[in-house]
């Protein structure tokens, strides 16, 4: 594994926040100001076949800038934060050794947390054990989830429901909770030097949300979901990607399309907010630029903080 000492001092520059904010154009313009590689941080574009709905980079896109960490899992696989960040810290290393500067772009903030302050390697757990508990989970009251957290792993209850399932089976099926593991590996590898461009349009977010779920729609967001519904096994972990399941409703005959994109604006505008509120209190661990993408010298600004990282010898 490349070890995180390898990849300091340079900071690594991660353009984050919440979902189309407008972070992937941003990357993409920057291509013109350097040579750069994207390193997806993006826990639902990990998946091959969910294209549409995950507002994954088309094959235009992806042309004309080196992309990392799309496509590399099948829908059935679960991705945990970890593993996302071994995978992320090798195509650091690989693009600095093609004299390229790697760009983590992504609003999960959890892989963010874990390439910055790397999280413990958990050992496998059975995975026929794992579906089947994750199966069950899903069927569970979130009050429920969290009572359990709280007493399977207190410092995991104050976080969210996805948290708290993972927390669950982490406990139930390696007998150590997944804070112990995190404290257990704590230290072993140096946190990595970031510089974090936080882009968020503000009130405008509500409108650009409903605006591209309307345009997912046009692009043939329903067929893509039609196909997949064919070939993916309804409990893969590729559904939980926000909007896919109730798309699916839609082509099931069970919700019309005008109420299922109205409920997949609304998730999204949720899952939004939760974004917003993470990276208002979690950027702890390198310098923060905040920026509206819909400012007049918005731009200006990105320059600005690009040749930060410059000066850094990023």
């Amino acid at each position: 594994m490349t070890s995180m000492q390898s990849l300091a001092p340079h900071a690594v520059p991660v353009i984050c926040g919440p979902t189309a904010a407008g972070k992937s154009a941003i990357a993409l313009r920057l291509a013109d100001v350097a040579p750069i590689t994207i390193i997806s941080a993006d826990s639902r574009q990990l998946y091959r076949g969910f294209n549409i709905g995950t507002a994954k980079p088309t094959p235009a896109e992806q042309a004309l800038v080196p992309h990392v960490a799309l496509d590399v899992a099948e829908p059935e696989e679960r991705w945990s934060a970890w593993r996302w960040a071994v995978l992320a810290r090798h195509a650091i290393a690989d693009a600095r050794a093609q004299g390229r500067v790697p760009v983590v772009v992504g609003g999960t903030g959890f892989y963010v947390r874990a390439l910055v302050s790397p999280l413990a390697s958990i050992p496998p757990l059975d995975e026929s054990r794992r579906a089947e508990l994750a199966a069950w989970l899903e069927t569970q009251p979130p009050e429920r989830l969290r009572a359990w957290c709280e007493r399977l792993d207190a410092p995991r209850a104050a976080l969210g429901p996805v948290q708290w399932r993972r927390a669950i089976e982490v406990a139930l099926l390696s007998g150590t909770p997944l804070s112990a593991w995190h404290e257990r590996d704590a230290g072993h590898t140096a946190p990595l030097p970031v510089r974090y461009l936080v882009v968020d349009p503000g009130e405008s977010l509500a409108t650009r949300i409903a605006s591209r779920v309307e345009q997912m729609a046009q692009d043939g967001w329903v067929d893509e979901v039609a196909g997949l519904a064919n070939v993916v096994p309804r409990l893969a972990p590729a559904w939980q990607s926000t909007g896919y399941d109730v798309v699916r409703e839609h082509v099931e005959g069970r919700r019309s399309l005008r109420d299922a994109l109205a409920q997949v604006t609304i998730a999204t505008r949720q899952y939004a907010k939760r974004q917003r509120t993470w990276y208002r209190h979690q950027l702890h661990d390198g310098p923060v630029t905040r920026l509206s993408p819909a400012a007049p010298d918005a731009w200006d600004h990105v320059l600005a903080w690009w040749r930060a990282l410059t000066e850094d010898g990023a």
